[in-house]
């Protein structure tokens, strides 16, 4: 067991990001607020914690549904009202009560927007196993949103090769991924983004055979119709809305639509509906949400190859990083209007 040193068990300064209040309608920097707490650099005496200092911290569309207070239990709790925001981060252990982390290991897993971290259950960090990439990359690529893309395309999505792919929100963090994936497998794909410098870097950066910016499309139907002229066999669908109506009558007989994300509906007090569900039956298609919470257990086959398929050029990625705490909450409001360009995370201290 590793146990910190006097020196360690005194208080240090621990600036963090807290929620101030609950948000209805778009979210503001302002319902946030950066202040500085303290934090001991040890673990309680007997405990199987641990305290991580955190690297980076990733900004994921899903933490919009955190910052509302919701009567009826979310899927995920919560955010706490003047504690710490929580997602997915990369970091560095300080101090362990646990046999299987020891002081120094490289680790990711769900911490605080915060510089120090006092995890209780360290079992649900994973060890990173590639110190060779960017460790910023254990917030995309290698972490939760690369997961993602893998699970829900091959395992919600069984692709075939020849298979025709659309994928919209498709330069973001889990969408780049798909797009890559789905050209491994032989699959012609199609992305749509919000700019035309994010449509430009899907078909010269990851390989997108086409892609349009959604926003230059007056009519969506007639835009998939031109590049689906017979049909679309799988929707990787991260944003809903009309966008989602639109694929809907352009999908073909037994296509497969997993669902990642709605982005386009999670600030809306009052969801928008989807008036042509009966495409679902007439199509025989098959919709399917997926966690990716769910796939933890085959993280490391992941890991596996995603690290290979990045050592040999056959995946790129592209990231957006915010420098420090003070930035994340601009970061964080940043993804509900396209800013940013790529995974968005925020550097807490560069190692």
């Amino acid at each position: 067991m590793a146990s910190a040193s006097a020196a360690g068990e005194a208080e240090v300064p621990n600036k963090r990001v807290i929620l101030k209040r609950y948000v209805t309608g778009f979210p503001s920097e302002d319902d946030m607020e950066v202040v500085t707490a303290t934090a001991r650099l040890a673990v309680p005496l007997g405990s199987a914690a641990m305290v991580v200092k955190n690297l980076y911290v990733s900004c994921d569309p899903y933490m919009r549904g955190r910052m509302t207070k919701h009567e009826r239990p979310s899927y995920v709790p919560d955010f706490v009202l003047g504690e710490a925001l929580v997602n997915f981060g990369v970091g560095k252990v300080m101090a362990s009560g646990h046999p299987d982390y020891k002081v120094g290991d490289l680790v990711w897993g769900m911490t605080g927007w915060e510089e120090y971290t006092l995890v209780p259950k360290p079992e649900t960090f994973f060890k990173i196993n590639h110190p060779e990439f960017p460790l910023s990359y254990y917030t995309g690529v290698l972490g939760m949103p690369g997961l993602t893309a893998w699970a829900g395309f091959f395992d919600v999505g069984k692709p075939k090769k020849g298979d025709t792919v659309f994928v919209s929100a498709a330069s973001g963090a889990v969408g780049q991924l798909v797009g890559q994936l789905a050209k491994l497998t032989d699959c012609y794909v199609v992305g749509s983004a919000g700019s035309d410098e994010k449509v430009n870097l899907l078909k010269t950066k990851f390989g997108y055979d086409e892609a349009f910016n959604y926003k230059k499309e007056q009519d969506l139907d007639a835009a998939l119709r031109r590049y689906f002229p017979e049909g679309i066999d799988i929707y990787f669908e991260n944003v809903g809305g009309p966008t989602l109506e639109a694929v809907l009558d352009n999908m073909r007989n037994h296509g497969r639509i997993p669902v990642c994300g709605m982005i386009s509906q999670y600030n809306l007090e009052e969801p928008e509906g989807v008036h042509n569900l009966f495409q679902v039956v007439a199509k025989r298609l098959r919709m399917e949400g997926f966690m990716v919470l769910e796939y933890f257990n085959q993280y490391y086959k992941f890991e596996e190859e995603m690290a290979g398929y990045l050592k040999e050029g056959k995946i790129t990625y592209v990231e957006d990083i915010a420098e420090g705490l003070e930035k994340g909450p601009a970061a964080l409001i940043g993804l509900f209007t396209g800013r940013n360009v790529g995974k968005q995370l925020v550097a807490v201290a560069r190692e």
